[in-house]
């Protein structure tokens, strides 16, 4: 079974081929059904929440039934797919939570089968051998039919990836193009590249290797026209000058550069640096495969930054341009620049931290700014194609060229006295010391700064810069990468698309969507990219998807940047027991977490559990400081995604079971202290609890909330009122149906919350316990001071009060108390509230619950004021819960 999207879609199947030759096309008459099985094609092997495809088929306004209809397009294409392969293609789509899993192979769908071919060529144009370069080039865009599914409508995740491969169908002609003209071929690529610069007018790439073509045939004055022609569009539409690689490379036609005619040999030219001399950009970094600014690895133009370039595009070892979008980093540049500066000749700096944090971006810029300590130059390569354990394809040839500098005027003399070094080294994705250790006898004259993910262990003297997420204050600052105007440069837009900092683009907003996107610069970003590419969605509509935690890392994905993929990089490059560790810490909540929380989730030793985190940390997959560990936020959702996908079900529900126990019983040694953060923790536990049908678990942790309710309190009560159903727990649920009543009467749903009360009372009487019974009649009482029967309310207090005294009961004691004091200071008088408010001051303190203690100092203190107008609005207010309001009515005393 074969699958087509490069084009309309097609789905072809084992069957004999038609009298025609052609083979059936199995593929959905039906829109919709293209639309789903288009978006599980394009992340093909990946499970596709419900909630993606929901938005991928109805973007607008989704029906009531979305979920219902769903399930019937899945259903009919799994009868589609058995049709075009009956032995196993009902199989191939599985449902996975939080949505489905289509299983294909690698050779099985014409983008995977794209995206292969067009890497293998990119590596082949990287070590310079142009034939196969052309060669797989040439295959992978045989390939496609027209856009992408174009017989299909398209929403956000189809929209997102016709751009991503649209972009990789014109960096693979792009290459193609580069290798041919390597091979000489130019004279047959001037028609092609002159139908390409009419379509594409602003693509400088197409615009220069035309030029480059047309100056070999020998037409010089045409090749000069292309790029009058170039500069009037850019500067009419755009307002900018076309770029420096453009630029120079006209001059060099005016001048005659004889170098340029020589297709696929080494061209002489200026250099940047240390790279006078050098070859023809026999491995430049053509458009649309470059990283976005401010994310790890190169910008997309690595180009020179002297007064000319070798050959017609970027010299290899030239330091990429400063990214005008450079954002926040203050403290961390200062300290790196500091490092640098200071580094003695042969030493080692390294930028080190979590994928996505920009540590390319910080290096880079910290080498401009250190250009005059280094007189030699600056030189950049690239090591991410490598194994980790070696050089890439290419690089040694680089190296061997460049490595000569640094044994000029600046390295060590025949006596071995130290000389300042005066050549700097950037070294790009390093992953290992085994790469970098034997290079450094040769770089006695430079500086190397390294960029790696984790510290390369066993380098002598190095020092390093670990990167994080931006800072909280820095992500108040981020506006600008949302209109256009990030960076310190003046007048710099960079590479994000301008917009208009309308309503709902604030600082408050960017900072929810950078706090959403973890903070991580690659995230924030790709956000910022997202929002400039589709102009009908506001700020806000792109904060509403992100807080969808099931689709975020869908949502962070656009052109060639993948959030997800790039996380999943670090990941991959992990041994299977520490990716292990890492999807099983997931079930822990958001937050911090200690050794103890961690054993649980793992099933080890508290020792053994310190071990693996700190090898976690190591990887950069877990983030440790003082405070104790965390996961990432993003790279908590990418552990989510993999548990659900890796493991069975069975240890995924043990390992759930063990953090939901070690979580309870933490609550329960402190019951009733709990914080905000640490609530919130609970609350998603009891619904992980829940959802594995531990129902009796589910009740304890929805217990030990202590009464913090959470944004869907309700929600979360009538979870753990069902679980009491279901373990027959009468008791927990007279507890359940009592917290729901508070919340009821809180929402001013009084008849409910009456009912709800009253339940509670009955099932507490039924199951014997006396406090919970208790505590009930509190809330009936409550009821009636608010309907202002206060001798019925009194009547409810006085056996609530006496059940409520005995040892282990001082927190329905507390309430109770208070309900007294309200009701003595409606009836009674101060002095009688007073009473009863300083048994609430005693009780809170042996409780050791400040919230409670503070109300009960604040009532204290506002009994002791004298009231203010007498029959004002203000004198009637009574706070009768912590941070709870009751206005009376006239008449009813205060």
């Amino acid at each position: 079974m074969r699958f087509g999207i490069l084009g309309p879609l097609e789905v072809t199947g084992a069957a004999a081929p038609t009298d025609g030759g052609r083979e059936p096309s199995y593929a959905p008459q039906a829109a919709k059904l293209r639309v789903v099985l288009g978006t599980l094609l394009i992340r093909a092997n990946e499970v596709v929440s419900v909630e993606s495809l929901i938005d991928e088929l109805w973007p607008d306004a989704p029906p009531r039934t979305a979920t219902t209809t769903l399930q019937v397009y899945v259903s009919h294409l799994r009868k589609t797919l058995q049709s075009a392969d009956p032995a196993g293609g009902r199989e191939a789509l599985v449902t996975r939570r939080p949505g489905y899993l289509l299983r294909v192979g690698a050779d099985a769908v014409d983008a995977l089968a794209f995206e292969d071919l067009s890497r293998r060529g990119h590596q082949a144009l990287q070590a310079s051998d142009f034939a196969a370069a052309a060669d797989l080039q040439r295959r992978a865009l045989a390939l496609w039919r027209g856009p992408l599914l174009s017989d299909t409508p398209h929403g956000p995740v189809l929209e997102g990836a016709a751009v991503r491969l649209a972009e990789a169908r014109t960096t693979a002609l792009d290459e193609r193009i580069r290798a041919e003209l390597h091979l000489g071929l130019h004279r047959e690529l001037v028609a092609e590249l002159q139908e390409l610069v009419a379509e594409h007018r602003m693509h400088e790439e197409f615009h220069t290797h035309l030029m480059v073509a047309l100056y070999r045939c020998g037409r010089q004055a045409e090749a000069l026209r292309v790029f009058t022609a170039l500069r009037q569009t850019l500067v009419e539409e755009l307002g900018i000058e076309p770029g420096p690689a453009s630029t120079r490379l006209q001059r060099r036609i005016l001048e005659g550069d004889p170098a340029l005619t020589r297709a696929g040999g080494r061209a002489a030219g200026p250099g940047a640096g240390t790279t006078a001399g050098t070859t023809a950009a026999t491995a430049g970094t053509p458009a649309g495969t470059g990283r976005a600014p401010g994310h790890d690895g190169p910008p997309a133009a690595v180009a020179g930054t002297g007064a000319g370039t070798a050959g017609w595009s970027a010299a290899p070892g030239a330091l990429p341009a400063a990214d005008p979008c450079f954002t926040g980093r203050a403290e961390e540049l200062n300290r790196l620049e500091r490092m640098v500066r200071g580094a003695p000749a042969g030493g080692c700096v390294a930028v080190t931290g979590m994928p996505g944090a920009g540590k390319t971006a910080l290096a880079v810029e910290a080498a401009h700014r250190v250009a005059d300590a280094f007189p030699d130059g600056r030189l950049y390569l690239d090591l991410r194609d490598g194994s980790g354990h070696g050089l890439p394809p290419g690089a040694q040839s680089v190296l061997e060229r460049l490595l000569p500098a640094s044994a000029g005027p600046g390295a060590a003399p025949a006596d071995g006295a130290p000389q300042a070094p005066r050549v700097l080294l950037v070294l790009d994705g390093v992953g290992s010391e085994t790469q970098v250790r034997p290079l450094l006898p040769a770089l006695r004259g430079a500086v190397v700064l390294l960029v790696a993910r984790r510290v390369p262990a066993g380098l002598p003297g190095l020092r390093s810069v670990l990167l994080g997420p931006w800072r909280p204050d820095e992500a108040q600052r981020l506006v600008g990468l949302f209109t256009g105007r990030a960076g310190t440069r003046p007048g710099a837009l960079g590479g994000t698309a301008a917009l208009d900092a309308g309503p709902g683009l604030g600082p408050d907003t960017v900072a929810e969507i950078a706090e959403l996107c973890g903070r991580l610069p690659l995230a924030v970003r790709t956000a910022a990219a997202q929002l400039a590419a589709r102009p009908h969605w506001t700020a806000a509509v792109l904060a509403d998807r992100l807080r969808d935690e099931g689709g975020r890392l869908d949502v962070l994905r656009t052109g060639d940047v993948d959030v997800r993929a790039r996380l999943l990089d670090a990941y991959g490059a992990c041994p299977e027991p520490q990716r292990r560790a890492f999807r099983l810490l997931s079930l822990l909540p958001p937050g911090r977490f200690g050794a103890r929380q961690a054993a649980a989730a793992l099933d080890l030793t508290e020792a053994r559990a310190s071990a693996a985190l700190e090898s976690l940390a190591d990887e950069r997959l877990v983030a440790v400081d003082r405070d104790g560990c965390h996961l990432p936020e993003l790279l908590r959702l990418l552990a989510v995604e993999r548990l659900a996908l890796e493991d069975p079900p069975e240890v995924v529900r043990a390992a759930a079971e063990r953090v939901c126990r070690a979580y309870a019983a933490a609550a329960a040694a402190e019951p009733g202290r709990v914080s905000d953060s640490g609530a919130r923790g609970l609350v998603r536990l009891a619904r992980t609890a829940y959802g594995a049908g531990l129902w009796a678990l589910a009740v304890r942790l929805t217990d030990a909330l202590a009464g913090w309710v959470p944004d869907d309190g309700e929600a979360v009560y009538a979870l753990g009122l069902d679980a009491a159903r279901r373990c027959a727990d009468r008791s927990a649920q007279a507890r359940m149906r009592r917290s729901l009543g508070e919340l009821a009467w809180q929402y001013r749903r009084v008849e409910q919350a009456h009912e709800l009360f009253s339940g509670a009372l009955e099932l507490a009487r039924e199951a014997g316990d006396e406090e919970e019974a208790a505590r009930a009649q509190v809330g009936l009482a409550e009821l009636c001071l608010d309907a202002g029967e206060s001798a019925a309310a009194a009547a409810l207090l006085e056996p609530a009060l006496a059940a409520l005294s005995a040892p282990g009961r001082a927190r329905g004691r507390y309430e109770a108390s208070r309900a007294r004091a309200l009701l003595a200071l409606a009836h009674e008088g101060p002095e009688s509230a007073r009473a009863w408010f300083g048994e609430c001051l005693e009780l809170a303190g042996a409780l050791r619950d400040q919230r409670l203690e503070v109300y009960a100092l604040r009532s204290l203190r506002a009994l002791s004021l004298p009231p203010e107008g007498g029959s004002g609005p203000a004198s009637r207010a009574v706070e009768i819960r912590p941070g709870l309001w009751r206005i009376h009515p006239a008449g009813v005393p205060t």
